[in-house]
């Protein structure tokens, strides 16, 4: 039976920013090809990605990711209208969630605060409140929730971020759901030096009296880099719809998923720079084969900024790369789709058709949808 993968990829120009720091506070990099370069962490653009399906999804079919699960449980009892105060609440989440195997605790140096599970837990909205009104239910008789019948509500009702991005709970194993999308981390197609912006702050105040001196009230300095980044994702469309258990709902992540994490951003030091873009090309296949990066084209860094420049030359050592990747091993994609802002997209027409962007997702989602419900009848 053949799968259905969905694989994008990105070229994308951020000005003088830093998307994503390390501990030190410089833009985090990464050693490729032998040199240095520009990278944003996977983690960095998945939490983008996340907040962006906000504005393409209804609530209901999005996750909350936390440690202050108890809390959020029985901020869900009390509004179900459970007869029950809030501290008896709070007791009854925490026992609803101990039953399902999940640990909690009382936070470490807030005594007295509801207790919290010891790691980030990520629960769809049905999810949620499916364990809140076990738990309203429990307390309500006077008996502990059923072991079984909690956990079967944490392994049901993926919300649609959690079927993409997957949930790890290191307590139950049988609570953990399988990711469906991968994010590579973004790199520079080129080598990069890290910057450094020397800044002064004038206090307002003190500059408006002739008898105070003329310095600065504060200096500092900020580490940048501009970079053209590579960006690849996949989705394992068949896995997805295993974890949504709809194959509608499936069609729906990728949608969303494409609008969200094509236009999304990390907002590291996003006021300070300003940095907001829109890719310069995007390439989306649908496979039936394996997901593949193209990373390789970028092994030897781009050099060349005359014509078109460096994005434009990315655009090609992708296309060229891309095409031998398949010359070599095979496994043409279904089809493939091509967006690109001006020059920038012509290297790649190649590969695919050229089209608008939302063209290009309803294109995609529409031979997603035909190809799970073809799976679907012939395994019924």
């Amino acid at each position: 039976m053949s799968r259905t993968i969905v694989d994008v990829h990105l070229l994308q120009t951020v000005p003088p920013s830093n998307l994503n720091r390390d501990d030190n506070g410089s833009p985090k990099t990464a050693t490729y090809g032998g040199v240095r370069r520009a990278r944003v962490s996977s983690q960095a653009w998945k939490r983008a990605t996340r907040e962006a399906f906000k504005d393409h999804l209804d609530s209901s079919e999005l996750g909350v990711r936390t440690k202050r699960v108890v809390e959020l449980i029985a901020e869900r009892i009390l509004t179900q209208g459970a007869d029950l105060t809030r501290e008896e609440a709070l007791a009854a989440a925490e026992t609803v969630l101990k039953e399902a195997g999940i640990a909690v605790k009382e936070p470490r140096g807030n005594k007295g605060a509801p207790a919290e599970s010891g790691y980030l837990l990520f629960l769809s909205a049905q999810q949620r409140d499916a364990l809140a009104e076990l738990a309203a239910e429990a307390a309500a008789s006077g008996e502990k929730p059923d072991k079984k019948a909690a956990q079967a509500l944490i392994k049901g009702k993926n919300s649609i971020d959690l079927a993409l991005f997957g949930r790890m709970v290191a307590d139950v194993t049988d609570l953990n759901v399988d990711a469906s999308c991968q994010v590579a981390h973004a790199l520079s197609t080129h080598v990069v030096e890290t910057e450094y912006d020397y800044f002064t702050a004038v206090d307002d105040h003190k500059a408006d009296d002739a008898e105070e001196d003329a310095g600065a009230g504060m200096i500092g300095t900020v580490e940048f880099n501009s970079a053209t980044l590579y960006r690849y994702a996949t989705i394992d469309v068949d896995l997805l719809a295993k974890n949504l258990g709809d194959v509608e709902a499936a069609e729906r992540a990728v949608r969303a998923f494409l609008q969200a994490f094509v236009r999304s951003m990390p907002t590291g030091k996003q006021n300070t720079f300003a940095n907001r873009t829109l890719p310069d090309a995007v390439v989306v296949s649908v496979r039936e084969d394996q997901p593949v990066s193209y990373v390789g084209a970028f092994e030897e860094a781009v050099t060349e900024t005359l014509d078109g420049g460096r994005v434009r030359r990315s655009a090609q050592k992708l296309a060229e790369h891309a095409r031998s990747v398949t010359e070599a091993y095979g496994g043409e994609p279904v089809k493939t789709w091509v967006v690109g802002v001006g020059a920038a997209g012509e290297p790649l027409e190649a590969l695919g058709e050229r089209t608008s962007f939302d063209d290009a997702v309803a294109s995609v989602a529409s031979l997603v949808a035909e190809r799970l419900a073809a799976g679907a009848a012939t395994s019924a």
